[in-house]
């Protein structure tokens, strides 16, 4: 388990890239827009909220989400830390290296995790309403209808109206993320303003439609008026945070040290139910280190409040300091019911020889699990089998059922292994030594058999005697447990004779490779998925591979692709699960990345002046959402000298 790759993996809303929402037949028939057929009416839907398979868990006058503590005080400050640099807070900007948290500004038609994440944190398919009071759609799903809160203010105190809904929408469209704007593009064919509060969204023909009221519903919604006062771009760095509306703005702060976003006192939603026991902290302080074991200090110090630990040295190790051996601090395991990210070494398959599968297998021979628990992990991680590992759609075995059905309806674009062979599982290894000799042959079978063969002086050569080389992109602020993994895999690389190039480059740089794609390997993580939408383009697609920044195998698969494209037809749940199951084991045969262990929990350490929830969502553990602060309790430590 290893800390994430810094900034871009934060970008995309847990509710595009892991639900992919879309409609449900919940709610009450209506009348149609001007100029559509009344004999239509009873294909209408009008609702609070938006789900694709059966009725919203929340009916229409709920008070609260059921996982929030309804009375939970307001007040106090609650510090993290961060490793690296920031140098502005335009979240969406192509270059740079902006705040990791700097989108929290914005709002959406749907309620989310400002934090990230979606929400309710209970459900993978609901969603309700934010900025919009009600949506409106037929069931064929052609369009949808946004009827918006009329009291929704910037944090300027301006009103927020649909003319800046569809501004955004158009500006993501322009100057956002390429392969977002590819792909809404295609499927949004236009946005008009029918009043002040009220927005109109039409979706294209001859495609899915499932995702895409979650899609518009989950843009955030920004201040025309003050991008035309300021010339601000959305794909440029800016050390101005964007107008928003949400519950948090930028307080103080100063480049590469610390941020304090402050909770707006004047904030139009407090008492919206969605939000009730949420937004809890007035103040939320990011402490920027330029790397880990400063990091680790000023949390020990009281200097940082809440960790999350993502080094197993460091939950086996670190943890033995006077605040929490005098209960001043709590360390803590909290299950965790989403599937873990695929952290891991990832192969960039834009890049010859890794754009070979055989190749690419090859090399994930490379890594030794077994070994790497033992002797860098503290026997605290476990193998990882799935992208979507402990969920029902992890793909088993040989496909039957449902899941051979979806396959065999694909035609020739799967490969026959795929139907009658059991799915890729990762490959065991000997513990002695991080070079396991079965391992090593059946690599060099493999590179034998792609023009790959060890010459007279120990190199991997290609058939025209050209050594094999690869740069593996590594950034100085990572922490020692994923350096000395990384460090491991290319020793035993170099002692196949490939050359591996890992000196490490700092966070800017970094980021700035990583969007370009400018490595072979990178130590990092692929998002997980729960059910079917859109965003699954951008995480795997061929259409996107090269530009997105969730892609960062750059996979260019047609028999994902394919699947992806059907998936997205699915009807019920039942056919979505078959579905994902299939995605899983086409993503496994494609051998993309050489899977760390997983930690099935969160795995925290916090002063004990926080408070959560006797009963956590499934979906998320919410620190920053809906946890709230005990003032008896922070003067309590305060007076004990355990804080600052």
């Amino acid at each position: 388990m290893i800390d994430k790759f810094p900034k871009t993996e934060l970008v995309l809303k847990r509710r595009d890239v892991m639900k992919g929402i879309a409609a449900s037949g919940a709610g009450l028939a209506i009348g149609l827009p001007a100029g559509m057929a009344q004999a239509q009416e009873a294909e209408m839907i009008k609702s609070h909220g938006y789900s694709f398979f059966g009725d919203l868990k929340y009916a229409p006058d709920f008070t609260h989400f059921d996982y929030v503590n309804p009375n939970a005080p307001k007040g106090g400050q609650i510090t993290l830390s961060a490793r690296g640099t920031f140098d502005g807070f335009n979240r969406w900007a192509w270059r740079g290296n902006p705040e990791t948290y700097s989108s929290v500004i914005g709002e959406s038609m749907f309620a989310e995790m400002p934090w990230g994440g979606g929400a309710p944190a209970d459900s993978l398919t609901d969603a309700y309403g934010l900025i919009a009071q009600e949506i409106e759609y037929p069931k064929s799903k052609e369009w949808c209808v946004f009827h918006m809160r009329k009291d929704i203010v910037f944090r300027d105190g301006s009103p927020l109206r649909a003319q800046d809904a569809a501004f955004t929408h158009n500006l993501f469209l322009d100057q956002g993320i390429r392969s977002y704007a590819r792909s809404v593009k295609e499927r949004i064919t236009g946005v008009e303003v029918i009043d002040d509060h009220t927005i109109r969204f039409n979706f294209a023909d001859g495609i899915s439609r499932r995702s895409l009221i979650s899609q518009v519903g989950g843009t955030p919604i920004l201040s025309e008026e003050w991008y035309k006062q300021t010339g601000e771009r959305l794909d440029e760095p800016s050390i101005n945070s964007p107008m928003g509306s949400g519950p948090y703005q930028v307080g103080d702060y100063e480049f590469n040290r610390y941020v304090v976003y402050e909770r707006n006192p004047n904030y139009w939603g407090v008492d919206h139910p969605a939000n009730v026991g949420r937004h809890n902290f007035d103040r939320i302080r990011i402490e920027y280190f330029a790397d880990a074991t400063a990091e680790f200090e000023a949390f020990k110090s009281g200097e940082v409040t809440f960790r999350s630990e993502g080094s197993t040295k460091r939950w086996a190790t670190g943890y033995n300091f006077p605040a929490l051996e005098k209960g001043d601090a709590i360390k803590e395991a909290i299950p965790n019911g989403n599937a873990p990210n695929n952290s891991g070494i990832i192969f960039n398959t834009l890049r010859a020889p890794l754009d070979n599968r055989d190749v690419r297998h090859a090399l994930s021979l490379a890594f030794n699990f077994e070994w790497t628990r033992e002797s860098l992990q503290f026997d605290l991680t476990t193998q990882r089998n799935s992208f979507v590992q402990n969920q029902e759609w992890e793909a088993k075995g040989v496909p039957e059922g449902d899941e051979l059905a979806f396959l065999q309806s694909l035609g020739d674009v799967v490969p026959p292994e795929l139907l009658t062979e059991p799915v890729v599982m990762p490959h065991t290894s000997r513990k002695e030594k991080p070079d396991d000799r079965r391992n090593k042959r059946e690599a060099f079978r493999l590179l034998k058999g792609a023009g790959w063969t060890v010459n007279s002086e120990g190199h991997m050569v290609d058939q025209e005697g050209k050594r094999m080389s690869l740069d593996f992109l590594v950034i100085s602020t990572w922490d020692d447990t994923r350096k000395a993994i990384i460090e491991t895999y290319s020793k035993t690389l170099e002692g196949w004779g490939i050359e591996v190039n890992g000196n490490a480059v700092d966070s800017a740089q970094g980021q700035q490779r990583f969007l370009d794609k400018d490595y072979d390997l990178i130590s990092t993580r692929i998002l997980t998925f729960a059910t079917v939408g859109t965003g699954l383009k951008q995480l795997f697609a061929s259409e996107t591979a090269e530009v997105s920044s969730y892609n960062p195998s750059a996979l260019r698969s047609p028999v994902v692709d394919a699947i992806i494209d059907a998936a997205l037809e699915a009807d019920s749940r039942e056919a979505e699960i078959a579905a994902l199951k299939a995605l899983d084991r086409a993503l496994r045969y494609e051998r993309i990345i050489a899977h760390y262990g997983y930690v099935p929990a969160y795995w925290v350490s916090y002063f004990d002046m926080f408070e959560k929830p006797e009963n956590l969502p499934p979906l998320a553990l919410g620190v920053l959402d809906f946890w709230w602060y005990n003032k008896e309790k922070h003067e309590a430590l305060k007076a004990s000298g355990a804080l600052r």
